[in-house]
């Protein structure tokens, strides 16, 4: 007859492997980070509402001129989906600029190459990312859009850190979120603000933007990168 240890052992041992099971698998190259300590929202559309209505309150626009968007700037779109800003910025940073555009759900990205080939918009290029990195080339961009995005990525210390090193020395991430909890898909300002900070990110500007559905926050890099080892997970609660 089986001890009432080894039952109890056993059982425990059924139910970490039961856990495993359920847990996403983590990519190699992020097990040095720790994750976040808050829901991440699931990926549901590469779309956050249709275009025409996104236009009718001028996001785009309002935003672009927020982030200071002119002629000839470097720029990422990153969860580009099928391209509401790359194609706004695309015009924006003229002949001059360039714009890539990223995401990691391929057939967005497919469908943004068709639409970019179709209306001839040579300064846009298109790559892949990863879940926990955008991988980004170094020294290339003035500004990083991340719109509507930022809840949705499962690893966002390593993201962000991955990330660092592909802005300019005067470069700029440009965050547009919806003050809402991450499982509703939104962002609250100070959870942001703290995962931006663990990494060694600095606030440098907070815009409430209700004509916009959600907020501007803007932020560079500060006097050095936090060793993954030593990132402080931010709380939710």
């Amino acid at each position: 007859m089986m001890r009432a240890g080894v039952l109890l052992a056993l059982l425990a041992l059924l139910g970490a492997c039961d856990q495993a099971a359920d847990a996403p698998q983590r990519p190699r190259t992020a097990l040095e980070f720790p994750l976040p300590d808050r829901p991440v929202a699931k990926i549901v559309s590469n779309q956050f509402s249709n275009e025409d209505a996104r236009d009718e309150r001028g996001e785009a626009q309002k935003v672009m001129d927020l982030a200071n968007i002119r002629d000839g700037m470097t720029v990422a779109d990153i969860g580009a989906g099928e391209g509401y800003y790359t194609v706004r910025l695309a015009e924006r940073v003229g002949e001059a600029g360039r714009v890539l555009a990223q995401d990691i759900d391929e057939e967005a990205l497919g469908r943004l190459a068709r639409r970019v080939e179709r209306e001839r918009l040579e300064n846009i290029s298109i790559k892949p990312g990863a879940v926990d990195d955008p991988r980004l080339p170094s020294d290339s961009f003035d500004r990083i859009f991340l719109v509507h995005m930022y809840h949705e990525v499962g690893e966002p210390y390593a993201f962000l850190w991955r990330m660092w090193p592909a802005l300019t020395q005067t470069g700029q991430i440009i965050v547009v979120e919806a003050d809402r909890p991450t499982n509703r898909h939104g962002m609250p300002p100070p959870q942001l603000f703290c995962e931006f900070e663990a990494v060694g990110y600095s606030l440098i500007e907070f815009i409430e933007k209700p004509d916009i559905k959600g907020y501007f926050a803007r932020f560079q890099r500060g006097e050095e990168r936090v060793e993954p080892g030593a990132i402080k997970v931010c709380s939710s609660n």
